[in-house]
């Protein structure tokens, strides 16, 4: 199994779901996790679109990268999910391991109607899904 974390800034969405869909469609080959640089509160449109994957995480807490490292949690890939875009800095893990990212629309910056906004939220979701199932095949 390999271990995988998955990092952006506040561990409300990105990171979110790309977590549990690596966890749905990856099944028993990863342990996965994700956190944030600044960990905050769940989005509630991240939480409506895995739902529509038949995901629930109304009730997970976000978690911070630092306190992962600190109590010496080590994994064999570290992707973050921040947007290169709007300039967001994303967090480096510090330990030896295999370093990807991938550059997604921050759902807390969308602007719009609530379907507007979710409608921009699934877009992320599948963008999110289309490279989970590619790191999946890739890592076979």
């Amino acid at each position: 199994m390999s271990k995988v974390l998955f990092v952006c800034v506040h561990n409300s969405a990105r990171s979110q779901i790309a977590e549990e869909l690596l966890r749905k469609y990856g099944g028993d080959d990863f342990i996965v996790q994700s956190a944030g640089l600044e960990p905050g509160a769940l989005n509630p449109l991240a939480i409506e679109v895995l739902k529509e994957e038949d995901i629930d995480i109304s009730d997970k807490k976000t978690q911070s990268v630092f306190e992962l490292f600190k109590t010496g949690h080590l994994y064999k890939y570290v992707i973050t999910v921040c947007d290169e875009g709007k300039a967001q800095g994303c967090p480096l893990f510090p330990e030896h391991t295999i370093r990807i990212h991938w550059s997604f629309e921050d759902p807390s910056s969308f602007e719009g109607s609530e379907e507007e906004k979710l409608e921009k939220t699934r877009i992320v979701k599948e963008q999110i899904k289309e490279k989970v199932l590619e790191f999946i095949e890739q890592t076979k």
